[in-house]
């Protein structure tokens, strides 16, 4: 495999060193990397990730769970020392970093993604809105009043990491437009989330901590207005922002977003600036090279080597090189985390007549499942027939309800906000994070049957296009797995 990928340079001249294990080591890692790069693994892991908590927390061990999740962290001391918990260290530390990549994803999406163009972008948007109304709506029409009522939210949420992974073992009998409308569909919820979180779930507000805070995020904004592209300066920023929101009681999560919306989007070359770039570079490197010189013994060759490196740095942009970055650490690491510190319910903290017949669990999953697909399904049609957007293309509506069924995977950012609605209130989270797993397996079943058995359309356009795209690409780059 190894050698295959180096064939693709077509090398004529020049020697390649490879080590006598190194083909068999491309033949195990290829296939690696290419798996960690999809979505629907990062969704296989986040589903295991919740089973194992699950067991757990139903077995000899779930003392031993609870304790560790309450076990103590501190850092700094004196007046600047920060105690908590393991569980609110994932929660609200941990997952800020998962907030910077959802941010980050936003920022894209809206300035070169499906949503930057207002025609593409209606019905997704229309079919999020729709998808977070209903279900909150039908939340609280079982809940209005009671104690419970706070968890509104709860069913607006979609995991967009679950519902991609469905979307995917189905292969190529789902339409890649269709695929771009739940992504785009999921970006656009992400974003709603992120407002209920900001203003419905906030403490307390402490003025000064706010004011400083306000501070930060200024000059983040002079950073990028003066032209700063290293990314560790607006992270840097970012960690005392996120402490800033902290104490003035803002969801300190929230400054992964703030963030990531400053992270710079424009690389220092264009493609032209870029391409000139690298012709100078590679001629000045012929000229410095002598026959049987080495790299690493020939300063001057050194010199272009690393130049080139940075140059092809900055033909990305911070925010591209940022996000690609993420991706692995957040799928693979963070979420994953998060699920086993969230998921583990032991069942036995129900009796058997309110395990499922309760307001806030059929709340949950009346939201998620029929919210859901009543809402993405009815503002996806509207949208149409006023003919403010089309649908995906080589798609129909059975495509359309396939995908609101599996916008009724909320499990991450609905459980996240779980914890938040019901912070000091047990029972209810425990309910609550029960009809988040029933709805999320109810819907994932159900989308994934009936896109399977939606008709099965080749968009022949698209598909030249990626013929066209893999044949350049071969003539000068080894194929990558886009993250």
């Amino acid at each position: 495999m190894a050698k295959s990928v180096l064939d693709r340079f077509k090398i004529r001249k020049g020697k390649v060193f490879e080590a006598p294990l190194e083909e068999a080591f491309g033949r195990l890692v290829t296939p690696f990397e290419e798996f960690i790069h999809r979505q629907s693994s990062s969704g296989i892991l986040l589903m295991l990730s919740a089973l194992v908590a699950l067991i757990v927390a139903n077995s000899p061990l779930q003392d031993a769970y609870k304790h560790l999740l309450h076990v103590p962290i501190s850092i700094g001391s004196g007046d600047w020392e920060l105690s908590l918990s393991l569980h609110h260290w994932i929660n609200d530390g941990l997952m800020a970093i998962f907030f910077f990549l959802v941010g980050l994803e936003l920022k894209r999406e809206f300035l070169v993604g499906e949503l930057s163009d207002l025609r593409q972008a209606v019905l997704p948007v229309m079919a999020a809105i729709g998808g977070m109304v209903v279900p909150a709506l039908i939340y609280n029409s079982l809940n209005s009043g009671s104690a419970a009522e706070p968890g509104w939210g709860i069913p607006m949420a979609t995991d967009i990491a679950f519902a991609v992974g469905c979307i995917a073992l189905l292969g190529n009998r789902v339409p890649r437009a269709v695929v771009t409308f739940l992504v785009a569909l999921a970006i656009v919820d992400d974003l709603g989330a992120i407002l209920v979180i900001a203003i419905w779930y906030t403490e307390q507000v402490n003025t000064t901590a706010l004011i400083a805070s306000g501070f930060l995020v200024v000059t983040m904004g002079l950073l990028n207005a003066a032209g700063i592209r290293r990314s560790s300066a607006y992270v840097f920023i970012g960690i005392l922002l996120w402490y800033g929101l902290y104490k003035a009681g803002v969801h300190a999560t929230l400054a992964g977003v703030i963030t990531a919306m400053a992270l710079p989007a424009k690389p220092k070359y264009d493609p032209v600036a870029f391409s000139t770039f690298v012709k100078d570079i590679i001629r000045s490197f012929d000229r410095y090279f002598r026959p049987g010189d080495k790299i690493i013994a020939n300063d001057a060759l050194h010199a272009r080597v690393m130049a080139l490196g940075n140059g092809v740095n900055l033909a990305q942009s911070p925010l591209q090189r940022m996000e690609t970055r993420l991706h692995i650490p957040v799928g693979f690491i963070v979420i994953p985390i998060f699920a086993l510190a969230n998921a583990g319910i032991p069942f036995d903290s129900f009796s058997s007549s309110t395990a499922v017949l309760n307001p806030v669990t059929l709340g949950v999953i009346g939201g998620l499942v029929v919210g859901k697909l009543i809402g993405i399904v009815g503002a996806t049609w509207i949208g149409w027939k006023l003919g403010w957007g089309k649908l995906p293309k080589a798609a129909n509506f059975q495509h359309i309800i396939g995908v609101a069924l599996l916008a009724g995977i909320g499990f991450t950012m609905s459980i996240f906000i779980a914890e938040l609605a019901f912070s000091s209130q047990y029972e209810l989270l425990i309910q609550a994070k029960a009809g988040i797993l029933l709805a999320s397996v109810i819907s994932g079943v159900a989308g994934f049957l009936i896109l399977r058995s939606a008709p099965a359309s080749v968009d022949s356009e698209d598909e030249l296009q990626d013929v066209a795209g893999r044949e350049s690409s071969d003539n000068f780059l080894p194929p990558h797995s886009a993250p």
